[in-house]
């Protein structure tokens, strides 16, 4: 503990805690790392200017990294017959319909990280709804893991794409990549999210939208970046 809470301090110090950053000087830091030996994650924050507790203002979509997120996504898909092939053959690493969905529920079997289901097997699906919808797991239309095109759904998932929600309290965190990437890749991933974000803005949303906007790695402390940086052109 004594070593993590040095090296914590010797990273906190290299910036100010006030200051705020460019984007590109953010990146700048956040690439460093904080000194452990692992890959870190850099991770995107931003708190935006709205209430979610309406429907309307529930902050929700998709993006695809230009640069990935370094990780390796394990998706499983809940389909039948040839749509059950098609998944296989686009690289699903499992693929099932009520096997799958009785060994999640009996065995709480969770070795995935992202989930797809044809249409037809939604109802089914919703059997399992409590243990995959609490870890962001459960396929949803709206961010295209419900859908009958699954092959360009693995694709999208695996060549990528990350999911954002706005949580309770009005924050947006993704994970935009590795320090390993280097401050330009995971600068242009930060801006396509941003970006996205920005799209996304409800129109029922008032006053200042993006409030604050922080990187971190996975091990250092938060560098504040410029609101202002977070418009798409």
């Amino acid at each position: 503990m004594g070593r993590d809470g040095k090296r914590f301090k010797a990273a906190t110090q290299a910036i100010a805690p006030e200051k705020i950053h460019s984007l590109n000087e953010a990146m700048a830091i956040a690439a460093k790392g904080s000194g452990v030996k692992f890959d870190e994650t850099v991770d995107l924050a931003v708190v935006l200017g709205v209430d979610p507790r309406h429907a309307d203002q529930n902050v929700r979509g998709t993006v695809a990294l230009p640069h990935g997120t370094g990780r390796t996504v394990r998706v499983v898909v809940f389909a039948k017959g040839e749509k059950a092939k098609e998944a296989e053959q686009a690289g699903a690493d499992v693929v099932g319909d009520e096997d799958l969905i009785t060994k999640i529920k009996d065995e709480n079997w969770l070795e995935f990280d992202k989930a797809i289901a044809t249409p037809d097997m939604m109802r089914s699906v919703g059997k399992i709804a409590k243990i995959l919808g609490p870890r962001g797991m459960m396929p949803n239309p709206k961010v295209g893991t419900v859908t009958n095109d699954v092959a360009k759904a693995i694709g999208e998932l695996k060549a990528g794409q990350v999911e954002f929600r706005v949580d309770k309290a009005g924050v947006v965190h993704v994970g935009i990549g590795k320090v390993s990437f280097g401050a330009e890749k995971l600068i242009e991933n930060a801006q396509t999210v941003l970006f996205a974000l920005d799209r996304a803005k409800p129109a029922s949303a008032k006053g200042l939208y993006v409030k604050n906007v922080a990187v971190s790695s996975t091990m250092g402390p938060g560098i504040k970046v410029d609101p202002a940086e977070t418009k798409a052109a």
